[in-house]
């Protein structure tokens, strides 16, 4: 009788198991099941990610309307979301009651809320409401679900701007960021509204409000629009070039679609689901910009303020290049090459119509902020370039590069032109620091950010070698050995005795009592800019073995390196970071929340070390990405911080934009697949695997043994695989002779 049981309850558990396999068969996760917009929604220090609905570059983004996951109460519906964490237009606010609460503001209580990239949903307690939200490029659709019998109500708002109405339909514009540039809306309701109140004569405008009142029957109203940059009547187009019914599921499942072709053009095997989520999540932050601004062929241009045909090629915008140059451009150079181009094209343009043909640094929908330091379009420029794209006009992109940096101030955050401090620059090689006690008097100085002399001119002999570069390919031998020589002048910030770059005034001497962990007043900003000088220490992405050599050697520069990990705060956490609030995500003196020290985990590659860069990308994920509210060390800035989590993740990263090649970490996945637009794959494939087995003990590339802690961007556009043979305990052996250590300084 026991044995008859046994059996049975072994037969049920076998079907059991056998349903729940055919289950997970049929309903396999696809990459966007994977996306957790909420990762990181909750800041360390200063601003979170936020749970962005939208397609893939698209012009119409939204967020939820609250600070962000703490905030206790939502103000509105959103429309559009104009600018990166910025610039939002217009609101919509469903209402069902009585007029005689409607005079202010009106904010929800909210629970049940689902944010997926391509669908929205939260239900409304005080006003007991279903909301349901799918967005398109230009244009998204609202299911609002009123629960009980007061008369529903539809309210759309706008901060500095004007609405009109007309039956069932309200349109109007706002200003955005500025006094040039306004977002348009056009909005349809399914339903008929019994009285529409609120509209404004035609000449007035600021902030107004439109009421639509709907009958008491009338529980679910369906609301359809479209944005536009151009005009209320593009945005009418936009919405029926793209929504032609009230079919929200139909929109939803268009998105999800949408989604899954971009996320899945990298698949990734493996045993870990958590990293699955912190993958693709990272992945759709990158694919949130730059945003494509193309309507009908025609794009309105912040830039000079008038609208333009596209001939062909679409427009973009929004980008933060201080932050996107170093991983988030070059991942599109990997994954969709011929957006890439439309975006360098983008930026061609943005200069013709700027007024001064400099290359854009912090463009978006209005124009070009020209925040940061620095001016790495250039690098983008160039990196695309030496990795073969080729149909944008390089002889134009080199001149608006070249006029970004010889003709523009240095200053950070200005626009104007160069002034007696860039002088100083060209004639010394440096951008000078304020002695003690001397006071600012430069014009082109921003009295917040200061002139963050080091991280000028680290930036800027970075930028001056990557024109060598565009010169060489255009053939200008002077002006190729020009800047080519002046993209040595590191060393002349260098301090011989301490080894950091340094801060110097003009009469050549080094600022005098200065400690690298806190000397430079709030960010820094008197000398550098945001981060310390141990993050700097290391900010000579085109010449790694010429730092190596004012280092000292290999075994100094490894020393060096292991001393900024080690290195203590020097203060309390609320004194530190009350100093240097952008400076989290700490390892020591390492800051892994702020773009400038990404590249540092990999430099150990250069001296021989592999697995010492290995261990420490293997920890740093472990310890600052994770799949929750506060799982992201610092700003992530659109992009930039996450495309360094998608590289480091597959096991490698583009150190050096610029030099086609790429240098090795240490892979999370078993596998990992990337689709090549010339339609090829390459696949890093990890022998041995297991979560915890981090350090590679030999490799092949296409079968090949490879003793090299760097592969080329030829390699990968070859398709293939590389194999690597992972293990629990490191092989100092492999990659570690001088052969093995990834360019630096080079010129294809």
């Amino acid at each position: 009788m026991k044995s008859i049981k046994l059996k049975w309850n072994c037969l049920v558990l076998f079907v059991i198991a056998t349903n729940l396999v055919a289950c997970r068969q049929e309903n396999p996760k696809t990459p966007v099941d994977y996306v957790n917009p909420y990762m990181g929604n909750i800041s360390h220090l200063l601003v979170p990610t936020y749970p962005t609905i939208h397609l893939p570059n698209s012009l119409l983004r939204v967020v939820p309307l609250r600070n962000d996951y703490t905030g206790n109460k939502l103000c509105g519906l959103p429309v559009l979301l104009a600018s990166h964490r910025s610039y939002r237009a217009f609101t919509i606010n469903p209402y069902q009651g009585t007029t005689s609460n409607l005079n202010g503001s009106i904010s929800y209580e909210y629970d049940n809320e689902i944010v997926k990239p391509y669908f929205y949903s939260v239900y409304l307690n005080n006003i007991e409401t279903h909301i349901r939200y799918a967005p398109s490029h230009q244009s998204a659709i609202y299911e609002l679900d009123f629960e009980g019998t007061e008369t529903p109500y539809l309210l759309v708002n706008t901060e500095n701007g004007c609405l009109t109405a007309k039956e069932n339909t309200i349109s109007g514009w706002q200003w955005v960021g500025n006094t040039q540039t306004k977002a348009y809306l056009y909005l349809e309701t399914q339903q008929q509204p019994l009285l529409v109140t609120g509209v404004p004569s035609e000449n007035e405008q600021g902030n107004v409000r439109v009421m639509m009142r709907f009958k008491d029957e009338d529980r679910k109203i369906n609301v359809r629009y479209g944005v536009s940059f151009i005009s209320e009547e593009q945005a009418r187009k936009n919405l029926q070039r793209e929504i032609q019914d009230y079919d929200l599921q139909s929109v939803s499942d268009k998105g999800r679609n949408i989604w899954n072709e971009a996320l899945g053009k990298i698949a990734v095997q493996g045993d870990s689901e958590e990293d699955k989520t912190i993958f693709y999540t990272s992945l759709y932050r990158v694919l949130e910009r730059m945003i494509c601004i193309s309507e009908d062929g025609a794009y309105y241009s912040g830039f000079d303020g008038k609208v333009h045909n596209d001939e062909g090629v679409p427009f973009y915008t929004d980008d933060w290049l201080w932050d996107t140059y170093r991983a988030a451009h070059p991942l599109r150079v990997i994954i969709d090459p011929e957006k890439e181009t439309q975006m360098l094209t983008s930026f061609i343009r943005m200069a013709e119509q700027a007024g001064q043909y400099w290359m854009p640094t912090f463009p978006d929908v209005t124009g070009d902020t020209r925040r940061m330091n620095s001016n790495h379009g250039v690098a983008t420029i160039l990196d695309c370039y030496e990795k073969g794209l080729r149909n944008f006009d390089l002889e134009k992109a080199y001149q608006a590069c070249k006029g970004a940096i010889t003709e523009k101030t240095l200053a950070p955050w200005s626009c104007k032109k160069a002034g007696r401090l860039d002088d100083f620059y060209k004639e010394n090689g440096y951008f000078p620091a304020l002695s003690a006690g001397e006071n600012e008097a430069v014009p082109e100085v921003d009295s917040w950010e200061k002139r963050q002399p080091v991280a000028v001119t680290l930036g800027t002999v970075y930028d001056e070698w990557c024109l060598s570069g565009l010169a060489k390919q255009l053939g200008k031998k002077e002006e190729y050995n020009y800047f080519l020589k002046r993209s040595c002048n590191y060393d002349k910030l260098f301090h011989p005795s301490t080894k950091f770059f340094h801060p110097k005034d003009e009469k050549g001497n080094f600022i005098e009592s200065f400690d690298y962990s806190f000397s430079g007043g709030l960010g820094a900003r008197d000398a550098y800019d945001e981060n310390n000088g141990w993050v700097y220490r290391w900010d000579v992405q085109h010449n790694i073995a010429g730092l190596i050599d004012l280092m000292g050697g290999r075994e100094n520069f490894v020393a060096e390196l292991e001393k900024m990990f080690d290195a203590s705060l020097g203060k309390e956490k609320y004194e530190f970071y009350s100093q240097l609030p952008d400076h989290t995500g700490n390892v020591g003196q390492f800051s892994m929340a702020n773009e400038p020290s990404l590249h540092i985990p990999y430099l150990y590659n250069y001296a021989g070390e592999p697995w010492r860069t290995q261990k420490r990308i293997r920890t740093l994920l472990n310890q600052w990405f994770r799949n929750d509210l506060m799982g992201i060390p610092g700003d992530e800035d659109g992009g930039g911080m996450s495309a360094f989590v998608v590289f480091s993740q597959l096991g490698f990263y583009p150190v050096t934009p610029g030099l086609p090649m790429y240098v090795i970490g240490s892979p999370v996945f078993e596998r990992a697949s990337l689709q090549l637009a010339n339609g090829k794959t390459f696949e890093i494939h990890c022998k041995n695997y297991s979560p915890e087995n981090k350090y590679i003990q030999s490799a092949k590339l296409n079968g090949k043994d490879w003793n090299r802690s760097w592969f080329s961007h030829a390699d990968l556009m070859q398709g293939g695989q590389l194999e690597l043979v992972m293990g629990k305990y490191p092989n100092k052996q492999w990659a570690s002779g001088n052969e093995a250590v990834p360019p630096s300084f080079e010129m294809n």
